[in-house]
């Protein structure tokens, strides 16, 4: 096995960073963003990817925040249960970004990119509340990501989230589904799996 001792040389310089949002719908710009969880990931000294951190944050839907029925009946947030301990975007998305720049001040890598179950959803909410924030030192690459959609279809046939960790040989929680915090630690523990298991053909 080729071993890779450092973070940065396995993906060009960039950290993969798994995250999961739940919204409050569809649209970036009109739906609120409702939690954000994010897993920190490490890699040993035989270049096999582990879960190291997670992080997460509930937010209170911004001004004017448009929250679909049916995206509520699924993801199951009540936003004004008093023990949600939600906060402005403007101070959860800090919370999130300070420990990804950590991450990537330690491993030597120039840019985070998002991984995630259709990942383009999850990136799209993220800048979309870092441009409402003002926040400007946003550590994921503004539109390049790894999908693990995209990655289970390939290696198992599956592009459901549940179907796809299950094909991986890891169990799923119905009942636990839909949580920013499950939804981002088992799509880790999937990425990780796929990483670890197709053989790298790089340097």
């Amino acid at each position: 096995m080729t071993e890779f001792t450092a973070m940065v040389d396995r993906f060009r310089g960039y950290m993969p960073v798994v995250v999961d949002v739940e919204t409050g719908g569809f649209n970036e710009t009109t739906d609120a963003l409702l939690q954000v969880a994010a897993v920190l990931l490490d890699i040993d000294a035989q270049g096999q990817f582990f879960c190291s951190e997670t992080i997460s944050c509930h937010i209170t839907p911004f001004a004017g925040a448009n929250l679909e029925p049916k995206s509520m009946e699924v993801n199951g947030i009540d936003v004004d249960h008093p023990f949600r301990l939600a906060v402005d975007e403007k101070l959860a998305l800090p919370k999130i970004f300070k420990p990804v720049r950590e991450a990537l001040k330690h491993h030597g890598c120039n840019k985070a990119i998002l991984v995630g179950h259709n990942a383009h959803f999850d990136l799209k909410f993220i800048n979309a509340a870092a441009a409402r924030s003002g926040i400007k030192r946003n550590p994921f690459h503004p539109f390049s990501t790894f999908d693990t959609v995209s990655l289970s279809g390939l290696v198992y046939g599956q592009t459901v989230l549940a179907r796809s960790v299950r094909s991986a040989g890891m169990e799923w929680n119905t009942e636990e589904a839909h949580s920013a915090i499950y939804d981002a630690e088992m799509t880790a523990m999937l990425f990780c799996k796929i990483v670890n298991e197709v053989p790298f053909a790089g340097n």
